[in-house]
């Protein structure tokens, strides 16, 4: 147990909040909170590493849990400088938070949402909503995970297999809804990437549903 929570006592919680908006595309933090692309981050201060049962951690993520990493403050300063130096087999496309300042803030916004938070009071839940209007009938599809199989060629020509990335975000794992959401909203142009609108364009409903089914359990 880390015995100096000096990090999360001298950041400034507001100023955390506006720079944890850097991590809301994957991860949620306060009531309502979930996982999504990345675990949620409610009582993350001394949970392992890996450390929820009911999401799918990368391999890197595990052995680091189950070589003792735990999530406190100083732990915390050094991952979120450079996530790939702790874990370096991380999915986690996210480079890293290099202002020392910055890191103090978040690190100081994320200890409020754990359980006895060194008497920091607690702040405003920060649950985030869905922002899309998809269709539920497009969301209720269930995807065939062969036929993502078949069709994921043109994925893994750069999108990793693997989990890794080189600059291009992991698909693998998503979960299903947010890697529908995620096609719909290219395929939509609501999303502004050309090279994915095309892809996205190209496909069914049918399609995009089975992608979802196969990278979303796609075992590294």
């Amino acid at each position: 147990m880390c015995a100096a929570p000096s990090f999360a006592q001298s950041g400034d919680i507001e100023a955390g909040r506006d720079v944890f908006q850097r991590c809301s595309g994957c991860h949620q933090v306060g009531q309502g909170a979930r996982n999504g692309i990345g675990p949620h981050l409610n009582g993350l201060f001394g949970r392992a590493a890996a450390g929820l049962e009911d999401f799918r951690y990368s391999k890197s993520f595990q052995r680091a849990g189950a070589g003792g990493l735990e999530w406190h403050a100083e732990t915390l300063d050094v991952f979120l400088e450079n996530p790939r130096a702790m874990t370096s087999g991380t999915r986690m496309s996210f480079p890293g938070v290099k202002d020392e300042t910055d890191r103090a803030n978040l690190i100081a916004y994320l200890r409020t949402f754990s359980d006895n938070p060194a008497n920091i009071p607690e702040a405003d839940p920060t649950a985030r909503a869905r922002d899309h209007d998809l269709d539920p009938a497009i969301l209720a599809l269930v995807g065939d995970p062969e036929y993502g199989e078949y069709l994921s060629g043109e994925c893994t020509t750069c999108h990793q297999a693997a989990g890794g990335d080189d600059g291009i975000p992991s698909i693998v794992l998503w979960p299903e809804e947010d890697f529908v959401v995620a096609l719909h909203a290219y395929k939509n142009k609501q999303r502004a990437h050309p090279v994915m609108q095309m892809i996205a364009g190209r496909l069914s409903d049918e399609e995009i549903a089975a992608l979802a089914a196969y990278f979303g359990n796609l075992e590294e």
